[in-house]
């Protein structure tokens, strides 16, 4: 197997293991109910250490999530997917560098808790990285920052799923309403809400300089259950979470992957310019 063959592989088995992730968080969001456990990503590795060869399956998850950081880092450093120069590009790259950063964060944990005897635990997720961010010189302006990132990338997650602009990157006819479109499109601006309602958390921790306030995926879809008709508004959007998960198929499958060169990546980071 070539390099290409094999990076090409490394982002489909990432895209898939994401699609795992969001498929678990949504049963435990669906399920929580009677049965516990609260439906983020922790918990949903929680759930996948505790089945049958559970160590083997959440290793496995590690290392396509792996796989996943590689892909946004040619996505965000090499430029993979040849976005423009402009503000537009950049804005697009640098959520994609967040991304890596955010399932770097979830590889480490997924492997640890494969390799260790101990399933992990502590502060993490979006309140423990408030926490960190806190304690940082501004950390206060720069919590407010990432609450905006959020919920910027919220509407502009949801709104690629309403103008079917994921289409621009997968061998898919994104203008027939077969059940792949239909169901991405759903899970898109799902997973659009749920990052905007995030950021309002940041925002709100920001403005409080307490960084209990910033909440995850759990936080955000209980704040939706408190809604009114807070209980269909929560199914829907749980609902929508799974079919995230499924979108992530559809990209694992259909996904256009671009392999950018060493020599690329060197010309188009800042400090390749310098040898």
């Amino acid at each position: 197997m070539d390099t290409q063959a094999k990076f090409h592989l490394m982002a489909r088995a990432g895209y898939g293991a994401r699609g795992v992730v969001f498929l678990l968080v949504a049963a435990l969001a669906l399920f929580s109910s009677f049965a516990g456990g609260r439906p983020d990503t922790q918990s949903a590795l929680q759930a996948i250490l505790q089945q049958p060869f559970g160590r083997i399956w959440i290793g496995l998850i590690g290392l396509g999530l792996a796989g996943f950081v590689v892909w946004r880092l040619a996505q965000s450093l090499g430029n993979a997917d040849g976005q423009d120069d402009d503000m537009k590009g950049y804005a697009i790259r640098a959520a994609l560098f967040g991304s890596a950063v955010t399932y770097v964060g979830l590889a480490a944990t997924s492997l640890a808790m494969a390799l260790a005897s101990s399933s992990g635990g502590g502060s993490g997720g979006e309140e423990g990285l408030a926490t960190w961010v806190m304690a940082q010189p501004f950390g206060r302006y720069l919590a407010g920052l990432i609450g905006i990132g959020f919920v910027i990338g919220g509407i502009i997650t949801a709104m690629k799923g309403i103008k079917r602009s994921f289409g621009r990157y997968l061998d898919l006819d994104t203008d027939r309403n077969t059940p792949a479109v239909l169901i991405s499109i759903y899970g898109l601006v799902a997973r659009g809400a749920v990052f905007a309602i995030i950021g309002v958390f940041f925002l709100y921790a920001a403005f409080t300089v307490d960084p209990a306030q910033a909440g995850g995926m759990a936080d955000a879809l209980a704040w939706v259950r408190q809604l009114p008709f807070g209980g269909i508004v929560y199914a829907v959007v749980a609902v929508g979470l799974a079919a995230f998960g499924v979108y992530n198929f559809v990209e694992a499958r259909y996904r256009r992957i671009a392999t950018p060169s060493v020599s690329d990546m060197r010309r188009r980071l800042p400090l390749g310019r310098f040898n």
